[in-house]
């Protein structure tokens, strides 16, 4: 009887080598980056079902709301600084987003 022929590419021929796919570094990362990338989807999906999605041009201007674009004078280093208020899963204070849950945000809606 002929032994069937195991098919690999390069790639896998070298992951072979390397040892059992189960014992195989490259393998057990490459699984985990699989895991994390799921859990991702996962929470980008949870995202998406509860969203609610502003249309800015329809946001009132003399409001304080999501949408707005807000200054902020910052009294320690005596500078004003602008922001733009969105989501709580959109916010990156680096790129000029501040959450409308954040403390500061809040401050302007009271």
């Amino acid at each position: 009887m002929v032994e069937k022929k195991n098919i690999l590419t390069y790639e896998g021929l070298q992951a072979r080598e390397q040892g059992d796919l189960s014992e195989n570094a490259e393998y057990d990362a490459a699984k985990d980056e699989q895991r994390d990338i799921e859990a991702r989807i996962e929470e980008i999906d949870k995202i998406l079902k509860n969203a609610e999605v502003v249309v800015e041009d329809e946001v009132d201007v003399n409001t304080i709301n999501i949408g707005c674009r807000v200054r902020i004078y910052d009294m320690e280093f005596e500078e004003e600084l602008e922001y733009k208020l969105v989501g709580s899963t959109e916010a990156n204070s680096l790129k000029g987003k501040i959450s409308n849950e954040s403390n500061t945000s809040r401050a302007g809606y009271q």
